[in-house]
């Protein structure tokens, strides 16, 4: 990779790191909001082998917070529009993309081979748990976001393991789904405790109801939750820097590694 490319990265935490970055591994798994937040900093930072998996086509309701998602790109598939930004980005990094919906059948392919990290950013439930089981079952490195949607403080947005969270319904759904598979502590996650009041609506009620984002596991309807961009967006540069910070095994990216001086009297 050219070396200019990474020089600010560089210039910050050195030579090794970035050199140790190329090396790596990733499997990321889900590109919407987060997701796809998320590989936008995993590539400018000069992850040298990444895997993408997403079943998803772009649809107009995408527009307002993913990165992905432009007028040009409304119809295809993610991951292609994916392959497509990464590859203009940083043409060396070695791509891989799996146009597929992650479910019991699919995950030996998704977590084929030697993997540094995996990164879900899938934001349906069922197809969440599944992925972080196996991934943890086969003490594969794993992180994971949970609910982004329905918050607008960014500033309560925060790292913890799974086990750990607090105040968010998604969390707390995964935490009890996974204790039962025998799953325990060793997941961190980006997550927020931010209180949310939200009415449901019935998905065939949804005044926009033909939008594609509605239609998930596989044909199963589910409510269209308000989101913001602003939060969408930190939760997937929170969840890239946690992937950094894992890939890296060390200090380098906290704040213990840094040279925090007094505060005057």
């Amino acid at each position: 990779m050219r070396s200019e490319q990474f020089l600010r990265i560089t210039r910050l935490l050195g030579e090794d790191a970035v050199q140790s970055l190329h090396t790596k591994k990733v499997v990321l798994v889900g590109l919407g909001a987060v997701g796809g937040m998320c590989l936008e900093s995993l590539v400018r930072s000069g992850i040298g082998n990444l895997r993408i998996v997403d079943f998803d086509t772009v649809g107009i309701t995408n527009l307002n917070r993913q990165i992905l998602a432009t007028y040009d790109t409304l119809g295809a598939l993610k991951t292609e529009v994916a392959r497509k930004r990464v590859l203009s980005i940083n043409p060396e990094c070695n791509l891989e993309v799996l146009s597929l919906f992650v479910q019991q059948e699919t995950l030996d392919q998704i977590l084929e081979g030697p993997v540094d990290l995996v990164i879900d950013a899938i934001d349906s439930l069922n197809p969440k748990c599944a992925l972080l089981q196996e991934a943890y079952k086969r003490n594969i490195p794993v992180i994971s976001s949970m609910g982004a949607a329905l918050r607008r403080d960014p500033f309560l947005v925060r790292k913890a393991d799974l086990m750990d969270t607090y105040g968010c319904p998604l969390a707390r759904q995964v935490r009890s789904n996974l204790k039962k598979r025998g799953v325990g502590r060793g997941i961190e996650v980006v997550f927020s405790p931010e209180l949310v009041r939200f009415t449901y609506r019935k998905p065939e009620e949804e005044e926009h109801a033909d939008f594609n984002e509605q239609i998930v596991d596989r044909g199963r309807r589910r409510n269209v939750l308000g989101s913001l961009p602003t939060i969408t967006a930190i939760f997937g540069q929170q969840l890239a820097h946690l992937a950094l910070s894992r890939l890296l095994d060390d200090q380098i990216l906290s704040g213990e590694a840094a040279f925090n001086p007094k505060k005057p009297d």
